[in-house]
């Protein structure tokens, strides 16, 4: 199961099937997001597409020698905007497809609009997600409930999305989803109605073991997202900002105008992909070594290489060897960048003390670390509040808790009110009497046992002791453990065997921690594949670097409380200029 490659060889089909000669690409909003992760722009290129358009500019010359293809989700907008273009075309002919399921009205009313005969061809593409990596794809949704209820207009994009993806990798599955979660229910049960409804289009090959969706809800572990990371995408994506993947560098100081904006993909870039769930001290060896294999080469000016910083310099004194590594000068330029908000943050001392707090059960050590941490004055904002936010979660119910002192510390660093209260909602949107799972204090013996050996032997790295509920929750399922009276199956029918493939989807969001648990899930367990999906991917500071609110950690959060915080063609069914794809598509440098 490969979502990047779904969504590829939708991509390549539409381009082969609108034949040889010069092409435009017509998409909306979501669709250039969709195509430009898993195309550059030098690929599409090389297949004759050399324009790509919004459907809803205003300000398009007609091109008569052009082939338009058009790949659009399949909204009442993008529709009536494709009806205006139909009824004055300004491109010879027309091949159309849509992300989903589209309505016969919708078609019909695009027939009547075609007076000219212009469109070859009208299909139904489902690639309506955006693939991040081959396991990991994300809806791009934001402020998707009401209290603990869906928010009504999102809802019916989360099933369209969702279902996409079953139909991109061709599965038909059993669902089970969070009891605790009336969320998870909701979207089990419209995920299931379009299964039921469109029958035809998932009648796939039966296989031995049915495929399975797992719908899960943030709440249940909301300590995984405010916590720091230590492997490359997860840090890049929580101190800069991984957007489509790509980075706004633009406000590091003295970033060179080529390297205001870079596109990290690991389809074009083997660096990254080597490199994508190493730490961060890997990361900086591997530059290293790569740097002095090409310093090698040069005759003069054998130069040592002992820090980031070193690295950097050496970089911009050769000019000729910028121009040949332009790879190696972008990721010199992030790890410098992650290397300086390591630093001036104090992020390693705030991580341990985040591991703590997350992992270990000593309150009276967990005190005194947060006490000291909040006194430190380089302590940020956001850092301050998040280690209050796992305090709260961690000790919420300990008859010694401290954090009326803890928050009293935050308004005394200057913290406002509004972000103070974030941390009461925390606790409301995560805590005990909201989770489903025994995320603190495991109850289950196995648990305990386990946790009991794990203290014993002690820890090989302070910085990589948390694992996400998700592990665990995989884990049992793989088994054939997980409990059906907290998952349970929507249906009548249950697995008798253990799962094969896997779709397990977050209401509320993913982080690149989870999606690391399930990359090493897939490259140890033998014949179980799974992928993971999630309404949004986390990170502290959701949008610009540049936004200092501590509260944006909680921005993608479904709790309403904290809106201001977290916030081979697979299946296909025929249904009767800006010459940029976004910045993402820009060759990577």
């Amino acid at each position: 199961m490969n979502v990047t490659l779904a969504v590829k060889q939708y991509v390549s089909k539409m381009i082969e099937n609108s034949g040889p000669g010069m092409k435009v690409l017509l998409m909306d909003k979501e669709t250039t997001s969709i195509v430009s992760v898993v195309y550059t722009q030098s690929e599409i290129l090389q297949k004759e597409v050399y324009l790509f358009e919004r459907i809803d500019s205003q300000n398009r010359d007609s091109m008569k020698h052009l082939k338009a293809i058009c790949f659009l989700r399949p909204t009442k907008e993008n529709v009536e905007n494709l009806i205006q273009e139909l009824r004055r075309p300004k491109y010879s002919v027309y091949f159309i497809y849509f992300s989903n399921v589209i309505s016969k009205s919708e078609i019909k009313a695009l027939a009547e609009a075609d007076e000219q005969e212009v469109v070859a061809e009208v299909q139904e593409f489902y690639g309506d997600f955006v693939a991040l990596n081959p396991h990991l794809f994300s809806l791009n949704l934001q402020g998707v409930s009401r209290g603990r209820s869906w928010e009504p207009s999102i809802l019916p994009r989360a099933t369209q999305g969702l279902t996409s993806v079953l139909l991109a990798l061709k599965k038909c599955p059993m669902i089970r989803y969070q009891l605790s979660s009336d969320m998870s229910k909701r979207l089990a049960e419209c995920v299931k109605q379009i299964i039921t409804k469109e029958y035809e289009l998932f009648d796939f090959r039966k296989t031995e073991v049915p495929p399975l969706l797992l719908i899960l809800d943030r709440s249940d572990d909301a300590i995984t997202p405010l916590l720091n990371q230590w492997t490359y995408q997860a840090m890049v994506h929580e101190l800069l900002g991984l957007n489509n993947n790509r980075i706004d560098l633009s406000r590091v100081p003295g970033i060179s105008k080529d390297l205001r904006e870079v596109v990290l993909s690991a389809e074009n870039d083997e660096f990254y992909a080597n490199n994508l769930y190493l730490n961060f001290g890997e990361i900086g060896t591997n530059i290293k070594n790569l740097m002095e294999d090409f310093q090698k080469k040069k005759p003069k000016g054998q130069q040592k290489l002992e820090s980031i910083s070193d690295m950097k310099a050496f970089v911009d004194n050769y000019p000729q060897f910028k121009k040949m590594s332009g790879t190696v000068s972008k990721h010199v330029t992030v790890v410098g960048e992650l290397s300086r908000l390591v630093s001036e943050r104090c992020l390693m001392e705030v991580s341990e003390v985040e591991q703590e707090l997350a992992c270990q059960n000593d309150h009276s050590n967990a005190q005194q670390n947060v006490r000291r941490l909040l006194q430190n004055p380089r302590l940020a904002e956001v850092d301050a509040v998040r280690l209050v936010m796992l305090y709260a979660l961690r000790y919420e119910r300990h008859s010694n808790s401290i954090l009326p002192s803890l928050l009293d510390e935050l308004q005394r660093k200057g913290v406002s009110e509004r972000y103070r209260k974030m941390v009461q909602s925390m606790v409301e949107y995560g805590g005990k009497r909201v989770r489903g799972s025994d995320l603190i204090t495991p109850t289950d013996a196995v648990a305990i046992t386990k946790q009991f050996f794990k203290g014993l032997k002690g820890v090989e790295n302070v910085y990589a002791q948390h694992q996400p509920l998700l592990h665990e929750t995989l884990d049992q399922l793989i088994k054939g453990k997980l409990k059906d009276s907290q998952f349970p199956y929507l249906g009548p029918n249950a697995l008798r065997d253990r799962p094969q493939d896997i779709i397990v989807f977050m209401i509320g969001g993913a982080t690149y921690e989870e999606a690391l648990t399930v990359y090493n899930l897939n490259r140890t367990m033998p014949g179980v594949r799974i992928v993971l999906g999630g309404t949004t991917i986390h990170n502290t500071k959701r949008g610009h670097v540049s936004l200092c609110a501590p509260c944006a950690v909680l921005q993608c959060f479904t709790y309403r409380a904290l809106n201001m915080m977290f916030g081979v063609c697979s299946g296909a069914r025929f249904c009767s200029s800006v010459p940029l794809f976004e910045a993402s598509l820009t060759t990577s440098i």
